[in-house]
């Protein structure tokens, strides 16, 4: 049996997945989670991250990745996600942040609505 994967939008779908997982081999895993963020999601997200990029940001001007870090973390802050900066091994400061990747569509949304509004605000 091959790998399959259902999105749970129409009772057809919701049928399908079921008939799947009575008919999936002992030891076969099922998995159910919001949708992850869309390609087009991740590309919003990074165009405006580019948009940022060269912009100063503490003293320096800060790459497109560094404000993707900036703006993770903001938005965890802001969403009462919280942020922890532990001591890194070499004795740097390292932010652990949530991962993009594993962001579900609602929660990209909502971090492209921050970005967005952060740089609506920062630019008045």
């Amino acid at each position: 049996m091959s790998h399959q994967a259902f999105t749970l939008s129409h009772p057809r779908a919701r049928s399908l997945a079921l008939l799947a997982v009575r008919h999936a081999p002992d030891g076969y895993v099922v998995i159910v989670r919001p949708r992850r963020r869309s390609l087009d999601q991740n590309a919003l997200f990074h165009a405006l991250c580019g948009e940022l990029a060269g912009r100063a940001w503490a003293g320096k001007p800060r790459s497109a990745v560094e404000w993707k870090v900036l703006l993770v973390s903001g938005h965890a802050v802001a969403t009462q996600q919280g942020a922890e900066v532990v001591e890194g091994l070499e004795g740097e400061l390292v932010n652990l942040r949530e991962s993009t990747a594993g962001m579900s569509s609602s929660r990209m949304s909502s971090l492209i609505e921050y970005a967005q509004a952060w740089m609506a605000g920062a630019e008045a």
